[in-house]
């Protein structure tokens, strides 16, 4: 049986101007041979953090994107993740933010220890970019949760990996 370490977890969807979204591109250092995956920035929270206060530490840390808290809103999707990560097994409570930008720089030189180890590009990607890749992206639903972020639609079950 599988012993998961609890984590709540705070990701942002970070969209410019061009209504594309920031991924990150990484692996696990303890199975590099396990392949690449793209993936929003974002991360766990520390004690006492609310989700919210997470998204913006975060942000910050990962892209050099400071904003006010108040900029993050409210969650527009949560769900729980089960997955290992250099030799620990996570079930992840997490919550997503959109947040809007004309356009960023991305500055990566407040990414901690792991995320220099594990994390090796980011890109901006297109909704239609993101349905129609082959590559893997998490969650696993992302251009749904995406698509209904930005339009307010219903997410939609299954389709393609992103």
């Amino acid at each position: 049986m599988t012993r998961y370490t609890p984590r709540r977890a705070a990701r942002v969807l970070l969209v410019d101007r061009a209504d594309r979204l920031l991924l990150f591109r990484g692996f696990d250092p303890a199975q590099p041979q396990g392949g690449r995956w793209w993936f929003t920035p974002g991360g766990g929270l520390d004690p006492g953090e609310t989700y919210a206060d997470g998204a913006a530490r975060e942000l910050a840390e990962e892209t050099g994107l400071r904003l006010p808290v108040a900029e993050f809103g409210e969650p527009v999707h949560a769900d729980i993740t089960e997955f290992s990560f250099d030799g620990v097994w996570y079930r992840q409570e997490q919550r997503f933010f959109l947040v809007r930008v004309a356009a960023h720089e991305v500055d990566t030189t407040g990414f901690s220890e792991a995320e220099r180890g594990s994390v090796d590009g980011y890109r901006w990607w297109s909704a239609e970019e993101l349905r129609s890749t082959a590559e893997r992206c998490y969650p696993q639903e992302l251009s749904a949760i995406l698509t209904r972020a930005l339009t307010g639609a219903p997410a939609t079950a299954g389709g393609a990996p992103c």
